[in-house]
């Protein structure tokens, strides 16, 4: 199955943009499968930090271990899981548009699927994400034009 792309325009200044959607503890506030998150490594300012992601999906909650790596001075990161049966692999951008006023926010996001996850993915997850992803895009949206902090 392929990867699934998305863009939103936002109309808020890309740096904004960046350091908000970049910082994983605003997770549970725009994507709803999203539980809690925990820094397992790093800190907030490093270009490599880890963290533990709990979703909810069904009637049950997931743990995924994920590794984020951020390029700040092109405005694009990645996140990859690193264990269970389901791990994800984004790739983001945040493009400047009209002199830096507003900003497209890119996202491509794929899994790979380990053991059952091999089954979950194109039966579950990827179904599941395709349906949320433009939901939490317009909430992002909203979070940030109503000028939520970074």
């Amino acid at each position: 199955m392929s990867r699934i792309d998305t863009t939103v325009d936002i109309a808020r200044p890309p740096e904004e943009v960046f350091a908000y959607i970049t910082d994983p503890s605003h997770l549970p506030d725009w994507q709803e499968s999203a539980v809690r998150v925990r820094r397992m490594s790093g800190t907030p300012d490093a270009t490599s930090q880890k963290f533990t992601v709990t979703r909810h999906m069904g009637r049950r909650d997931f743990d995924s271990n994920v590794e984020l790596t951020l390029d700040p001075a092109h405005r694009r990161w990645q996140v990859h899981g690193t264990d269970g049966p389901v791990r994800p692999d984004l790739e983001g951008s945040v493009e400047s548009l009209d002199d830096g006023r507003r900003s497209r926010v890119s996202l491509s996001l794929d899994f790979e699927g380990h053991g059952i996850g091999r089954a979950l993915v194109p039966l579950v997850v990827k179904p599941h994400v395709r349906k949320e992803m433009p939901r939490d895009e317009q909430h992002l949206k909203e979070i940030l034009e109503r000028g939520a902090p970074a």
